[in-house]
């Protein structure tokens, strides 16, 4: 057992996992199951650290197997849900968003409990048919809280809640002659959080591309070829601006920037098998985490192209008096847990506390963890 790690165990399968961006205070995640029968749950963790506990709230998501959760950074309430459905002999990709409800379900302990689930405030099926039947994800844009963007198979929609208007802004385009019937569709993608809010993230095949969301079919940049397979993930560095990383189906994890693309800043290929997710710290953004289908999480020091090495160069959004320098630690794998005994779909680092991290395989097992004590004071101290 790593140190101080805890176990949450659900009882069905799951690959869907957030934090609660929108909550400040307490550390929040935010779990879904995948499973085909005909109950899925979503689960709202609450890690105590002082106290060594995991609180959960658990909701019926009724609609279906869920594959992808984003939670709104704007409202700690609002989350967005990317589920299957079946029609007929046909599987449909659709996405929701679910409110959860206002008042502390647990504070009316004298009421009757109607049901083993909190009741949903709401729940809004979005409109995504015209778009196609393969909702990828639903992200929520950074700085604008009615703005969502919509990945469904080769197109990217904007939509404006407050207006209830959907509009796509890029669309996959076929090199091959065989032309829009064999399109490989959009992988996954991220609004990035630098360029006014104006730049969205696209994961195609094996390539990573960059619209401007203010015209349609815009592409700013692209990274052809990032990976040797398939690109499977994609997180921008919220304290360097042109700075993203990828992880893919060829065990690599990459840094890119994006100023300069034939080839990687800093690569990693310590994964056995398919990397499934990859996140900066946010606080720390020299600490990358990684969870792969070989059953492992890593935590991996990039810091000699990280916001935290002393950089002379203007355009990467870095204040040229920090007002705390932290240590920069030796680029490499740090430490692999491997308490997982199935494919890790998921790592997410706590938006609370930059020492927390939680990681969800598809047995349905979710470990909240820390940064090693041994990293943690050399980097703040």
């Amino acid at each position: 057992m790593e140190e101080n790690s805890m176990i949450y165990g659900l009882e069905l399968q799951a690959r869907a996992l957030t934090p609660q961006y929108g909550e400040s205070n307490d550390v929040c995640f935010f779990i879904a199951t995948n499973s085909l029968k005909p109950t899925n749950q979503l689960h709202l963790l609450q890690y105590d650290e002082e106290q060594a506990t995991i609180q959960s709230k658990i909701f019926e998501h009724a609609l279906g197997e869920v594959w992808k959760l984003n939670s709104c950074p704007h409202d700690a309430r609002l989350l967005a849900s990317v589920y299957n459905v079946q029609k007929g002999a046909q599987v449909l990709s659709q996405a929701a968003l679910l409110t959860l409800p206002v008042d502390d379900p647990t504070a009316a302990a004298n009421e009757p409990v109607k049901s083993e689930y909190i009741p949903w405030a709401q729940v809004e099926v979005l409109d995504t048919a015209s778009l196609g039947d393969r909702v990828k994800t639903i992200e929520f844009h950074p700085s604008q809280d009615q703005t969502i963007a919509c990945v469904v198979g080769n197109k990217l929609a904007v939509m404006q809640r407050a207006e209830a208007s959907t509009r796509v802004v890029a669309e996959a385009s076929s090199s091959s002659s065989s032309g829009a019937k064999n399109l490989s569709p959009f992988t996954t993608g991220k609004w990035s959080h630098h360029h006014q809010g104006h730049q969205f993230l696209l994961l195609h095949d094996t390539s990573v591309k960059s619209y401007d969301v203010r015209d349609t079919q815009h592409c700013a940049w692209s990274i052809d070829d990032a990976h040797g397979q398939l690109v499977r993930d994609l997180d921008c560095n919220p304290n360097k601006q042109c700075h993203l990383v990828t992880g893919g189906d060829d065990g690599c994890l990459k840094v890119w920037d994006c100023r300069m693309v034939k080839s990687p800043v800093f690569e990693r290929s310590d994964h056995s098998h398919w990397v499934w997710s990859v996140r900066f710290n946010t606080f720390h953004d020299q600490l990358i985490l990684s969870s792969s289908s070989d059953c492992k999480v890593l935590l991996t020091c990039a810091g000699s192209v990280s916001s935290e090495a002393l950089s002379t160069d203007p355009s990467d959004g870095i204040s040229s008096v920090p007002q705390e320098r932290h240590k920069v630690l030796s680029d490499g794998l740090l430490q692999s847990f491997d308490q997982h005994e199935d494919s890790v779909y998921c790592a997410e680092w706590s938006n609370v506390d930059p020492w927390i991290f939680a990681s969800l395989s598809y047995d349905g097992r979710v470990i909240i963890s820390k940064v090693p004590k041994q990293y943690k004071y050399q980097i703040i101290f």
